[in-house]
């Protein structure tokens, strides 16, 4: 297993380079001029215009502005922003925000899905199945901007159970209703999964083999059938995890929490190369390493699996 781990550690190298390189390629192909639409309409003096630019060293061709950018990293330093924020500031203060919001609508789309989608299963056919598939897909088909409003519309300001909105407070009580909403527009493929993982569990050979043996539904459903159902679930899961990272920008926005969507989707409409490059790049590196410990988590789960070297 320590030679599967550091191969695919290995592989983060030509995935850094990759990200960057591409990022940083569609940044420099961005229309428009980011040092021009810092001032608006007032335009400053040419001379503070060039200063500008050899500061941020825009005025260099895409390549040397590149590796001033790798050089940076290398030495810890991933930018600044046109504020003169330091660009590792500034992930270092959104990057948790996003990260308790991340792992809280995670929690909400796995409970949900493994609750409701065994239960589906277990009831094939009836009225709880039938309730549920309708249910996950008006949320499957629901815009999550939608979801964000009406929840935030009812459950915070009709009838008061959450904030309606974040802020600068931002621990995790007051993530509850945007985790939430994340959650609930992320569960339905997981239940689905789910509710076929365990249909297609409880119909092989060692299932009826534990019941012959006059195990207990109780025993023989959390033990044999769940453990060996959750597999699809936990690579959906993981891969809502990364969309999260990058995707709750509209949720951020309503909801007026400082984490890294609101913060990259401002920074895209300044052309921030430095930000934008910097926060995707940590972002495909997170979501390497999730994929890297959901990988080895299959393990545990079924005894089948094994890594060896290639």
């Amino acid at each position: 297993m320590l030679s599967y781990i550091i191969r695919r550690l290995l592989q983060l190298i030509p995935v850094f380079f990759g990200a960057t390189l591409l990022i940083y390629a569609l940044v420099f192909l961005m229309p428009g001029d980011p040092i021009a639409a810092l001032f608006g309409d007032k335009p400053p003096a040419q001379s503070l215009i060039d200063a500008i630019r050899a500061q941020y060293h825009l005025d260099q061709p895409f390549l040397v502005q590149y590796y001033y950018y790798i050089l940076g990293v290398f030495q810890g330093d991933m930018g600044t922003t046109f504020s003169g924020q330091s660009v590792n500031e500034v992930l270092a203060r959104t990057l948790p925000v996003t990260g308790r919001l991340a792992i809280m609508a995670i929690g909400i789309e796995f409970t949900l899905a493994i609750v409701v989608g065994t239960f589906s299963a277990l009831r094939k056919g009836k009225l709880f199945d039938h309730g549920a598939l309708v249910v996950s897909l008006v949320f499957l088909s629901m815009p999550i901007f939608v979801v964000a409003f009406l929840a935030q519309y009812f459950l915070a300001i009709k009838l008061g159970w959450f904030k309606a909105t974040v802020g600068g407070q931002n621990d995790w009580n007051d993530l509850w209703l945007p985790a939430l909403v994340l959650g609930l527009s992320l569960f339905a493929t997981s239940m689905r999964l789910m509710r076929g993982s365990v249909l297609d569990t409880l119909n092989q050979e060692w299932v009826r083999t534990a019941y012959s043996k006059g195990l207990p539904r109780r025993r023989v459903i959390p033990v044999h059938v769940l453990r060996n159902s959750l597999i699809p679930v936990i690579t959906n899961s993981a891969t809502n995890f990364g969309v999260l990272l990058v995707g709750a920008t509209v949720t951020e926005f309503i909801f007026n929490i400082p984490g890294v969507g609101n913060t990259l989707f401002h920074a895209t409409l300044k052309h921030e190369g430095p930000t934008i490059v910097s926060f995707v790049t940590v972002f495909v590196i997170i979501y390497v390493l999730v994929n890297l410990a959901v990988d080895l988590l299959y393990g545990l789960l079924d005894p089948r699996i094994r890594y060896v070297s290639r």
